[in-house]
């Protein structure tokens, strides 16, 4: 069975242009591969999650996805949310999390231009030679994206502190957007 799931293309797309920026400017204490985790959000003990990870080098998302309230007669444009949470440990997190809030907010706070460039990515993505096909072994149908906001929360976890010698830093935001099937 085939299902429209936007956050894996969101995560994608996200994954990509982080990766590619942090590859172009290091950060000190991060070396290595710049790819990203993302997890969907779970119960989780966040200090053996890092210390499974294949790769991320301390650093990775939690998402969450939430449909909101659909305002207009119209059916067809769905309205979500993404609720992340970034978090980095190392020595020196907070560059990191504060270069990614400010990355996606860049990349996606544009709202239809955002939306476009979103779309260009999923076309040539989907052209390539490694299309997202799927998420969990689950096909995915593509989405066409209309608009996207960002939001960064209050409440922002700053720097967290477990009661051991690793340091976490923490940031949520959310991305909302309006797409079709």
């Amino acid at each position: 069975m085939a299902i429209y799931y936007p956050p894996a293309f969101i995560n994608g797309y996200m994954q990509d242009k982080i990766s590619t920026f942090f590859q172009n400017n290091p950060l000190d204490g991060y070396a290595g591969d710049t790819t990203i985790p993302f997890f969907p959000t779970m119960p989780t003990d966040i200090d053996t999650l890092t210390e499974t990870f294949p790769s991320g080098d301390g650093k990775f998302a939690v998402y969450d996805r939430m449909f909101k309230m659909r305002r207009s007669p119209f059916p067809h444009i769905k309205t979500e949310q993404l609720l992340y949470y970034f978090y980095a440990t190392g020595a020196t997190p907070a560059p990191f999390i504060i270069e990614t809030a400010q990355l996606i907010q860049d990349l996606l706070d544009g709202e239809d231009e955002s939306a476009q460039e979103l779309n260009a990515w999923i076309a040539q993505k989907q052209a390539s030679d490694s299309p997202l096909v799927n998420e969990n072994g689950v096909a995915l149908l593509m989405p066409f994206f209309h608009r996207i906001k960002v939001y960064q929360l209050e409440e922002t976890r700053d720097i967290i502190d477990f009661g051991t010698a690793r340091t976490f830093a923490g940031n949520k935001i959310i991305i909302d957007y309006e797409w079709h099937k």
